[in-house]
């Protein structure tokens, strides 16, 4: 299947892959990508959210790496970076299991996914809005939203969401991804904000152990969406 996507800008492609806040959590960092890179930066809809349509057999992160894999050869892109935040940085790291040879690099933000041991991944399920803000920025007042005051439409779109998160990504761990990550071979950054209580700065640097040769980067003031709360620490990291 083709996912719905925007594309913008022209130069090196960037597959962009959001994560479960939808793809408004990377639409403004999309244009930010595409103007000062400068990029091709491609930005998916991960079938189900926003509204979307999803397959019946369509329910693992797994199978968003094959299509996205797919949709890379349908474009017929090379030299791609991969770049995924939460359990878009999940769909990443499975993206390089597959070794395409489309894809050059990949850049793991803030991803979930991986089984640590004394580090779980918070219980996303079970938060309220409010509390999923207050774990996920360094500044939540800057970001909070009253589900409560948005327009039927956004509501909807959110309980849509929250939905398809569900469907591909409860829980958030796969106990059998630390073992395979040893098997990507190509080129990868892991961010991480300091702040992020999603996923804690340790669970980030287990991501970057699992991975031969990964490169660590922690953030500062920063939570678990670096393209919201520090896009120039990010686009300067994805530009070196």
């Amino acid at each position: 299947m083709t996912p719905h996507y925007t594309e913008r800008g022209a130069g090196r492609p960037i597959l962009l892959l959001h994560g479960g806040a939808g793809p408004f959590s990377v639409t403004g960092y999309a244009e930010r990508l595409a103007a000062e890179l400068p990029a091709r930066v491609i930005t998916p809809t991960h079938p189900g959210f926003d509204g979307t349509p999803r397959p019946d057999d369509l329910t693992t992160i797994g199978g968003l790496a094959d299509v996205y894999v797919d949709f890379l050869d349908a474009l017929d892109l090379t030299g791609v970076t991969v770049v995924g935040n939460s359990i878009g940085g999940w769909i990443a790291a499975e993206i390089g299991l597959r070794r395409s040879p489309r894809v050059d690099r990949l850049v793991l933000v803030d991803a979930v996914g991986l089984q640590v041991p004394g580090r779980p991944v918070a219980d996303f399920f079970n938060l309220t809005f409010p509390q999923v803000a207050e774990l996920s920025y360094y500044d939540p007042d800057a970001f909070r939203i009253d589900p409560d005051a948005l327009p039927p439409a956004a509501r909807a779109a959110l309980a849509g969401n929250r939905e398809a998160l569900a469907v591909y990504a409860a829980p958030m761990e796969d106990p059998t991804l630390r073992d395979r990550l040893a098997a990507i071979d190509r080129p990868t950054l892991v961010v991480w904000g300091d702040s992020d209580r999603i996923v804690t700065p340790e669970y980030g640097r287990a991501y970057a152990d699992a991975i031969p040769g990964a490169r660590f980067e922690l953030l500062p003031k920063t939570g678990h969406l670096p393209q919201l709360e520090s896009p120039d620490l990010l686009t300067a990291l994805l530009a070196s």
